[in-house]
């Protein structure tokens, strides 16, 4: 039914009565009904609409308790949002006790039960180690290095140890300690560092996988290592020879791999060449025996001719090349020895000293000229030793 319809007693939701004002409450009318009910609640009376001076006071204190408490709820609840960043993962305690994580994004908890921890596990972070350290051969040195490295487990991060930081820079200090008291000086300030930064780093792993310290260690650099300043003139000198040995034997590698290859074509030559002369040896030798096996019949018809013949060809082949001549005079004792090279040789120096135009004046002496006269005294001088 309706509040204005007949038989409801002309009452209005805002207790206007009659129904001569149509408008709603006054503010002040609403707040102190609404503390009237919440005082009703705690064990307080109601007033009415003649209520005294001192209920007026009361309905005023419910509707301030009630708006603390009103204001006091929506501050809880915004305090029971939060947000993990993209980088973080949250560790949630409930009454200090490990719960679970959270993953980035907005979550709830509630106040004062539960708590979250964040903790960045993409960030890498570094820590250094240094100090004088003895090494194996009873040398101090400076040693400096870092490490680089990040979370991976925020549960063992944060609850495996008190400080996994401080837990990590202990164990570098130990590990770094152990290397270098068992190597070298030489080794550490020079050609070793490479293999002490493995070391280093092989140890490092070995000691926090133990711990469950839910860190990954991305790298380990290796910084600074010198001797004390009172010797260090003396290591400095002792690192430029060391220097200069490596510069030596890289120029000695690198002559080596350049005489080589050139060693290696001399050889591939000569064996070139060996493999061709054999091959012109062994054509000689067949050319020659096809030669003689031509000969052989010929010899076998007319021995004498054939030997005349090759007497012959074998000794115009011997003077051929030869500038001397020997003549043998036919019914004498003695035999003529005719120095054509000396005389040719006479002619070409007084050639040279003369002028160009009394050159062609002068008989020259050619070895055509004499070629006949040596090839007919030859012939008769064979001719008449075998007559």
């Amino acid at each position: 039914m309706a509040w204005n319809e007949p038989g409801n007693n002309d009452k209005d939701p805002w207790k206007n009565k009659g129904g001569n004002n149509q408008g709603p409450p006054d503010l002040d009318d609403l707040f102190k009904d609404l503390g009237n009910k919440v005082s009703g609640i705690f064990g307080g009376k109601s007033g009415g609409g003649g209520a005294s001076s001192g209920n007026g006071g009361g309905s005023f204190s419910g509707v301030a308790v009630t708006l603390a408490l009103f204001i006091a709820l929506i501050a809880y609840l915004f305090t029971c949002v939060y947000t993990i960043k993209e980088a973080e993962r949250g560790v949630k305690l409930r009454f200090g006790e490990y719960v679970g994580v959270v993953e980035p994004g907005l979550s709830w908890k509630w106040t004062f039960i539960e708590n979250i921890i964040p903790v960045d596990v993409q960030t890498t972070r570094d820590i250094r180690a240094e100090g004088f350290m003895l090494t194996q051969d009873e040398n101090v040195v400076r040693v400096e290095m870092e490490v680089q490295y990040r979370v991976v487990d925020a549960r063992d991060y944060i609850f495996s140890v008190t400080n996994a930081d401080n837990s990590l820079s202990d164990a570098l200090d130990s590990a770094l300690r152990y290397v270098v008291g068992h190597s070298n000086m030489d080794d550490v300030l020079t050609s070793g560092r490479e293999e002490v930064r493995q070391k280093v780093r092989a140890e490092l792993d070995g000691i926090i996988e133990s711990y469950n310290l839910g860190l990954l260690v991305v790298d380990v650099n290796f910084k600074d290592a010198r001797p004390p300043e009172e010797v260090k003139e003396a290591f400095d000198d002792a690192i430029a020879a060391q220097a200069d040995e490596e510069r030596f034997i890289q120029e000695a590698e690198a002559y080596a791999r350049s005489i080589e290859p050139r060693a290696r074509g001399r050889v591939n030559r000569m064996e070139q060449e060996a493999l061709a002369y054999k091959q012109q040896t062994v054509l000689e030798a067949e050319g020659a025996v096809a030669r003689f096996d031509k000969l052989l019949p010929e010899y076998q018809a007319a021995p004498e001719v054939t030997r005349q013949r090759m007497y012959l060809s074998t000794m115009e082949k011997v003077y051929g090349n030869t500038s001397k001549v020997m003549v043998d005079v036919e019914g004498g004792n003695n035999m003529m020895y005719l120095p054509l090279d000396k005389i040719m040789q006479q002619q070409n120096s007084q050639t040279r000293m003369l002028p160009a135009s009394s050159v062609s004046n002068v008989p020259a002496v050619t070895g055509k000229n004499s070629s006949p006269t040596s090839s007919s005294t030859r012939t008769d001088r064979f001719s008449s030793g075998r007559n």
